[in-house]
């Protein structure tokens, strides 16, 4: 399995898209989020919204679902089709409402369905996307009273998205389900409200920072180079073989 970063910036970054990874297992291409900068981040890598099998969003902010409108809208005029869309249950009725509507509503399109192929995931359950490849999604705290997920892929590799730092929920993962990668969010400086801080990262047992990399950081990341412990950044465009 091979992971993509898109993007690797946080919401406010201009240095670095959105970000946004797209995981490849056996020719099945899997975006995961799509947020604003989606669309230029394809585009400067030479991938076509067409060649995605499926996007899974995590959560609906901007910077994770923000680029979805121009999707659906690509792959009905331009490819004549519905692509594929995983998410929460609980997240299908509020992404259409309270995001996509006021853009994409028109004769023929009044509704989530009519723009994608929609494909509900519940928490807690592992679900097969392609033949190599399964997600469990895992109800994680990030914003008060929004639903937010991370993910579980193929059972040993754990993808965050955006969470408050879980000490509890990663050494479980990583002593008791045998997760053995972790793609963390990681906010640089401040107090993490609603987000992982490196200091908190830092306070991790090192055999799990050794199995962890960084992702969703500002634009000063470079001034972080050598301070981020056993673990490493994630670098925007490459390729990561997980």
């Amino acid at each position: 399995m091979n992971l993509q970063m898109i993007g690797t910036g946080n919401a406010f970054a201009k240095k670095y898209f959105n970000n946004n990874a797209l995981i490849e297992q056996d020719g099945f291409k899997l975006l995961i989020d799509f947020g604003i900068t989606a669309p230029l981040a394809l585009y400067e890598l030479g991938i076509g919204m067409e060649e995605l099998d499926a996007v899974l969003v995590t959560h609906m902010h901007g910077d994770h679902v923000g680029g979805l409108e121009e999707y659906g809208f690509q792959m009905k005029f331009k490819h004549g089709r519905r692509p594929v869309l995983y998410l929460a249950d609980a997240l299908a009725e509020p992404l259409w409402e309270n995001t996509l509507s006021g853009g994409m509503t028109q004769d023929g399109l009044e509704r989530l369905e009519d723009a994608f192929d929609v494909r509900l995931l519940r928490a807690g359950d592992v679900q097969q996307l392609a033949p190599n490849l399964c997600v469990e999604l895992l109800r994680t705290r990030h914003i008060r009273g929004k639903k937010s997920y991370s993910l579980i892929l193929n059972r040993d590799v754990f993808y965050s998205a955006d969470m408050v730092f879980d000490r509890e929920l990663l050494t479980t993962l990583v002593r008791d389900r045998g997760v053995r990668r972790i793609f963390h969010e990681v906010q640089l400086e401040g107090p993490g409200a609603v987000h992982t801080t490196l200091d908190e990262l830092l306070s991790l047992p090192e055999e799990i920072q050794a199995m962890t990399m960084l992702m969703h950081y500002a634009d000063n990341k470079d001034r972080f180079e050598g301070r981020t412990g056993r673990m490493t950044f994630l670098e925007q465009g490459s390729v990561y073989s997980i």
